[in-house]
């Protein structure tokens, strides 16, 4: 067991994205709030417990591989909240296709009752604001 919080928080965030590489459907679960906040290119939503279960049955792509930079930034609030934000390269199949970008993440996790939970999730692809890098 990781013996700071940073480090035990970071454990989580990668058996997340673990879990949603290997289609496994009680991890994310455990593991989210409910809700959770989730915010990226599709919107936003507040998850419940249900749809973060069903999450992987709804996806219209597949997780290859991901790679999380270790230039990881970890802000401990208090003893039971915590921040991360990073970079992730990410490889997925989507249309039958393969397709591999950078995005730029960031995590809020609370610990209530002993149990760390994520509360809100967001996820940028990374390159110009502006969008002048997709014209």
């Amino acid at each position: 067991m990781p013996d700071t919080i940073e480090a035990e928080v970071v454990e989580l965030e990668r058996q997340y994205w673990q879990a949603l590489r290997d289609g496994d459907e009680e991890t994310p679960a455990r593991l989210s709030d409910d809700p959770c906040i989730v915010s990226g290119a599709q919107g936003i939503a507040s998850l419940d417990e249900y749809a973060v279960a069903n999450m992987q049955k709804q996806l219209t792509w597949k997780l290859r591989s991901f790679e999380i930079d270790p230039n990881m930034i970890v802000r401990v609030i208090g003893e039971n909240v915590a921040l991360l934000a990073y970079k992730v390269h990410q490889e997925l199949a989507v249309d039958s296709r393969r397709l591999t970008f950078d995005a730029l993440d960031t995590s809020t996790w609370v610990r209530r009752n002993g149990r760390w939970r994520c509360v809100l999730h967001t996820e940028a692809i990374a390159g110009d604001p502006f969008g002048r890098d997709r014209l």
